[in-house]
């Protein structure tokens, strides 16, 4: 039975505080978000298709049924691309149906259900004459990679649908990864951790015992030396001893969203202590103010804390993406708003930078600074990012609200109806605001009936002074940032709460071991952290472009530039870039600056327009 399209699904997880809202519960209607979900269904999906059909990645599949010549094109791990992309749609057409979309992807199911063996092996890099290199190489081979995200679309296919095709499949695969990895069989670990929180939620949803354990010992067998010992493969030391984001940072996230998901149906404490020793060097010393992750091209890995330079990142899309997911999974699990905080300012910068505000293209690597050069492209050869970026795109009305014991939880805030079982009772929350651009939110509540529960509103961790009201009444409970405001009451049709998150500009600055920042600052107004692109400052080159810590910055709505966004105006100072006379060295000696007017735009929309040099640290007298 189909009760909705989560993206987690801890109704039935014993130690996680929060269940979810399903995609299909919330239509949003707002600025920011609704249009990314029309251009998905419109654009991006569509052309990601036909890109994965030129590139091979689909015909792999009919190629591995013996339905098509050809031999295996592109990368070994190309299948997990159309996997995420079959999620991708689950998700979407969760949220707004859409028969062409559902007739593209069933085809799509079908070529992939197709190349399927009859022990339940799946992977088109192994068929024919590979099939004696089946598991040989977990360290490098991506098979258990693939596994899970085959896993985890089918489980998203069968949630939006009621289809059971690929969900058939996916319980035939996880049966055959028991019988090679099960108890008393072959030890093993993936090289890419992704499968682990694929079977821990193939097991919330069938019930079936052996895929948490397996799951388990997938994340047990990590610190053995079984790929190797890498430290870049986080095999170097036990999970559980770790203490310290390490690693390649995409697998390094994704193996945090796994332990997170085995910890919300074991409630081990050791896995929650590492979790929690991860998280805060993560998110104090190695990650990017844009919620990136990932500082180091070499192994496209965590350097040393604060490691953190801006031309030189690398901060991989999909690294942003994982940051959201393990975000979610940590607020699920104790219901904190720091977490959230976290997976808003990935969600808001660092994972929407990675596509086109035209939606088909898309940044791999997404640098704090360039001069120019750095421009997103239609597609990789190794293309994991596009259908990443995508599937959290549209996901997004699943991370809206959440659901306790106690009541409701509003997540994000954005213009929407949602139509939400509390109790086993129909709520209808109807959002009218113009978040992220503007902090005034208001809800309208029907409960159907006069009933008593607690809406919790999230306070983020940037807003000082936020305020509610309860039918134009002062709420009287105080407005922590970075909690949640719990309001407590007997609710009836058309109550109304009024939320006040005053949106200053914030002038932040970096720890001072973050050297590459140092006598810098960055520009953040509510969950939207902004960048100067040379497009918008003409005059001077905005490499030179000098703030001072009195400047006065304020935001004005543009409609029509980048589809609409705020911008940040103020006055600043530059130098002239030829001031040196060409000499790298010289005396120290006064210059004298000239002022400028400065224009900011939010970090996700950079490179959209025209080349030239970007920056989000720029330097700052008095600082």
């Amino acid at each position: 039975m189909v009760f909705g399209t989560f993206v987690v699904d801890t109704s039935s997880s014993p130690h996680a505080k929060l269940r979810p809202v399903p995609i299909e519960a919330v239509r949003l209607k707002d600025r920011f978000w609704a249009p990314r979900l029309r251009l998905l269904q419109a654009r991006t999906l569509p052309t990601q298709y036909k890109i994965c059909e030129e590139t091979g990645r689909v015909s792999n599949f009919r190629w591995a049924a013996g339905k098509e010549a050809g031999g295996f094109r592109g990368y070994f791990f190309n299948d997990s691309d159309v996997y995420k992309w079959v999620e991708a749609v689950a998700f979407s057409i969760a949220g707004m149906r859409d028969e062409g979309l559902l007739g593209l992807v069933e085809s799509v199911v079908d070529d992939i259900v197709g190349a399927q063996d009859e022990d339940g092996y799946l992977d088109t890099y192994f068929a024919f004459e590979r099939k004696g290199e089946r598991w040989t190489n977990l360290r490098d081979m991506h098979e258990l990679y693939c596994a899970g995200h085959f896993i985890q679309a089918a489980i998203a296919l069968y949630r939006a649908t009621g289809r059971r095709k690929a969900l058939d499949a996916a319980l035939r695969l996880a049966d055959h990864l028991v019988d090679v990895f099960g108890p008393g069989k072959r030890a093993g670990t993936p090289g890419h951790p992704e499968v682990e929180m694929a079977l821990v939620e193939l097991y919330r949803l069938a019930g079936k015992g052996e895929y948490l354990e397996l799951a388990k010992s997938f994340l047990d067998n990590r610190g053995k030396g079984i790929v190797g010992g890498s430290r870049n493969l986080i095999d170097h030391e036990p999970f559980r001893q770790l203490k310290e984001a390490v690693g390649h940072a995409v697998r390094s996230l994704y193996l945090d969203c796994g332990a997170a998901d085995i910890y919300m149906e074991t409630g081990e404490k050791e896995l929650l202590s590492a979790l929690e020793n991860i998280w805060r060097n993560f998110t104090g010393r190695r990650m990017y103010v844009t919620g990136g992750a990932g500082a180091r091209h070499d192994g496209e890995a965590f350097g040393v804390d604060y490691e953190l330079p801006n031309v030189a990142a690398y901060a991989e899309t999909c690294a942003a993406v994982a940051s959201a997911m393990w975000n979610w999974r940590m607020f699920l699990m104790t219901g904190e708003g720091r977490f959230f905080d976290v997976l808003e300012l990935a969600l808001y910068n660092g994972a929407l930078s990675g596509i086109s505000l035209d939606g088909e293209e898309y940044f791999y690597v997404n640098p704090l600074a360039d001069r120019g050069g750095h421009r997103r492209q239609r597609w990789f050869d190794c293309a994991c990012c596009p259908p990443n970026i995508a599937r959290l795109i549209a996901s997004v009305p699943g991370y809206c609200y959440s659901l306790s014991e106690e009541g409701v939880w509003v997540n994000v805030y954005a213009e929407s109806v949602a139509r939400i079982e509390l109790g086993g009772k129909p709520l209808t929350l109807e959002q009218r605001t113009e978040y992220p651009w503007d902090g005034k939110v208001e809800l309208e509540l029907d409960p159907g009936e006069e009933r008593r529960f607690a809406i919790f509103l999230r306070i983020p961790g940037w807003c000082r002074g936020a305020s509610a009201k309860v039918d134009g009444r002062p709420a009287g409970e105080e407005a922590k940032p970075g909690s949640y405001l719990g309001l407590q009451r007997t609710w009836k049709a058309g109550d109304r709460v009024e939320l006040d998150l005053p949106m200053e500009v914030e002038m932040l600055e970096s720890d001072p071991n973050v050297a590459e920042n140092a006598g810098r600052v960055a520009l953040k107004r509510g969950p939207i952290v902004y960048c100067f692109e040379q497009a918008d400052n003409p005059g001077f080159d905005i490499w030179d472009l000098v703030l001072t810590a009195g400047s006065k910055v304020e935001a004005v709505w543009q409609g029509s530039l980048l589809n609409g966004v705020a911008v940040l105006k103020g006055e600043g100072l530059a130098f002239d870039s030829d001031w040196s006379g060409g000499r790298l060295y010289f005396p120290k000696a006064r210059r004298e600056p000239r002022r400028v007017e400065f224009k900011a735009v939010p970090y996700y929309a950079w490179a959209n327009r025209q080349s030239g040099p970007m920056s989000v640290w720029v330097r700052c007298q008095g600082a």
